[in-house]
C-alpha cells in the first residue's frame, strides 16, 4: 500500500508554560500543507525499512516508521512487512514530516491488516510517538494545546491561498529551541486572533521561537522579509524552525534564493 505523508504549518506558536514532566504547554494552530513524502508498505517473508530521497540522520534503527510498526505489532502480532520511505520533507524544519511518516504508518497498517482501529484509538497510539504525531491522524485544522496533542477543531479554511515555503537547510533541534524561550502566556487565546481578518495577522499572531532564534540565524528574518516583499499577506517560520513559510492571496512575486534552500509552493 501507498500513500503521501504530508507536512504542517504552524499558524502562530505560544509556549504558555512548562510542566512538570520537563515538556512545555503551547497554544498553536496546525495546518496541514501539500508537501509530501512518500510511504509503501508491503508484505515481506523478514522485517525490512529502507529510505530514500533526503538524508536522514541517525540509526534508521530508531525512525518513527518502524518505531509506529513495532507499536502496532507487538498488540496485533502483524506478520513482518517491508517499509520504504522516500523522504522530501526536510528533517529539523517545524513541517512535522517524521510525525506525519509516523502517523501515516499506523493508517497504513490498520487498512492493510483490517485492524478496524478508530481515529480516536489510532490517536492514541500517535501520542506514543511524538507530541503532534496525532494531529496527522485526522489531518484536518486543528487548535493545538498542552504538548500539541490535545486538540480542538477550529472553522478556518484558507483554500485558494498559495503557501511558499522555504528552507535554509538549518537543522534546528527541539532541545535547542526550547533552550532560549521565554515563557509568556498571550493576551488572549489563539483561536480569538485566528478569527481576525488575515490581513491583520502580520501585526497580532507570531511564533514565540522567532525571538530565541532569528538572532542565531539572521538567513531567517531574512527569509521572511523577502516572502512579505514578494507579496505575502501573512508570514511566519513553522514550528521550532527553520523552514519560514509565506501565504499569498496572489501569485507570488519574483522570489531569489540561494540554491541550497529548498522550496516548496502549492495551494492550501
Amino acid at each position: 500500500m501507498l500513500d503521501f505523508p504530508n507536512a504542517k504549518i504552524n499558524l502562530g506558536l505560544y509556549i504558555t508554560s512548562k510542566r512538570p514532566d520537563g515538556f512545555h504547554n503551547l497554544q498553536s494552530c496546525f495546518y496541514p500543507v501539500k508537501w509530501c513524502d512518500a510511504l509503501e508498505i508491503l508484505p515481506a517473508a523478514a522485517e525490512q525499512f529502507d529510505m530514500t530521497g533526503l538524508p536522514v540522520p541517525g540509526n534508521p534503527e530508531t525512525n518513527l516508521c518502524l518505531k509506529a510498526y513495532k507499536l502496532l505489532q507487538k498488540d496485533f502480532n502483524l506478520p513482518p512487512v517491508h517499509i520504504h520511505l522516500h523522504k522530501v520533507i526536510p528533517m529539523g524544519a517545524g513541517l512535522g514530516g517524521g510525525s506525519a511518516d509516523a502517523a501515516f504508518t499506523l493508517k497504513l497498517l490498520n487498512k492493510q491488516f483490517e485492524l478496524n482501529l478508530t481515529d480516536d484509538a489510532l490517536e492514541a497510539y500517535a501520542r506514543q510517538l511524538g507530541s503532534d504525531c496525532a494531529f496527522f491522524i485526522r489531518n484536518k485544522p486543528v487548535v493545538a494545546t498542552e504538548k500539541g496533542d490535545v486538540f480542538s477543531p477550529i472553522d478556518l479554511n484558507l483554500s485558494g491561498y498559495t503557501c511558499v515555503i522555504v528552507y535554509p537547510g538549518i537543522h534546528i533541534t527541539t532541545a535547542e529551541a526550547y533552550g532560549n524561550i521565554k515563557v509568556e502566556h498571550p493576551d488572549c487565546h489563539i483561536d480569538m486572533l485566528l478569527k481576525q481578518d488575515i490581513q491583520v495577522w502580520k501585526k497580532v499572531l507570531k511564533n514565540d521561537f522567532e525571538e530565541a532564534l532569528f538572532p542565531k540565524y539572521p538567513e531567517l528574518p531574512q527569509i521572511k522579509e523577502k516572502l512579505y516583499a514578494a507579496g505575502a499577506v501573512y508570514a511566519s517560520m513553522t514550528g521550532s524552525g527553520s523552514a519560514v513559510y509565506g501565504l499569498f492571496k496572489d501569485e507570488p512575486g519574483q522570489l531569489i534564493f540561494p540554491d541550497h534552500y529548498l522550496l516548496w509552493k502549492g495551494l492550501l
